[in-house]
């Protein structure tokens, strides 16, 4: 059993369990320090020590897994819609719906297109990695119009769930070898916005700041 992991509930009404390499992990750690929710983590490596109690609170025994008191709940996305309806105070998604569907759809788009190529990378799936490399670019590199829209983050001068969700697969980039052509400038000026965040700094582990140099 991982060291603390079945005393997680007792000890506070925050915990989750969290792959310290994951982007999905990674996302859900970053909404928890932008709303400076105090919270328990245990690390849970994918090749490592499985807690005896994950089984029994995801049917998947996956990370992110997210404690919070009788209620357990899995999916990074799910788990960060929670948080911000849980913890509304800072908001990361808009008030009214329209906008919030919109933005809804915006994450959608980067699992679907950006997060699913960056799976390969942290599988190291050899068939696929140099292919991954190659479309995460080129995808990122097809919307640096958007990057440079001259707002501080994207679409909005106010973080927001959106950036929560591109800031882990930014993180990563030069750790798989992805490389950005210089038309994607305003990528690279936004993603050193974000890593500039006090929270960002504070949602790494260990092995995430060793994935890059500051």
């Amino acid at each position: 059993m991982t060291p603390g992991a079945a005393a997680l509930s007792q000890r506070t009404s925050i915990g989750l369990y969290s792959d310290p390499s994951s982007a999905d992990s990674h996302r859900v750690r970053l909404v928890l320090a932008e709303k400076g929710i105090n919270v328990e983590v245990v690390e849970v490596s994918a090749d490592g020590p499985q807690p005896e109690d994950l089984a029994a609170l995801n049917p998947y025994a996956e990370t992110p897994t997210l404690v919070d008191r009788d209620l357990s709940l899995y999916d990074a996305r799910v788990i960060c819609e929670y948080l911000d309806e849980r913890f509304p105070h800072p908001p990361l998604m808009p008030i009214d719906p329209v906008s919030r569907a919109k933005a809804k759809l915006v994450i959608s788009r980067i699992e679907r297109d950006w997060y699913d190529l960056l799976t390969h990378l942290e599988r190291q799936d050899k068939r696929r990695r140099a292919a991954a490399r190659r479309e995460l670019a080129e995808g990122l590199a097809a919307s640096a119009d958007v990057f440079a829209s001259g707002t501080a983050y994207f679409l909005s001068d106010e973080i927001t769930m959106m950036d929560c969700v591109l800031a882990p697969l930014l993180w990563r980039l030069t750790y798989y070898g992805v490389e950005l052509p210089a038309e994607a400038e305003a990528i690279q000026a936004y993603a050193e916005r974000l890593f500039a965040r006090e929270a960002f700094m504070e949602s790494l582990t260990a092995t995430e700041l060793g994935m890059r140099t500051i």
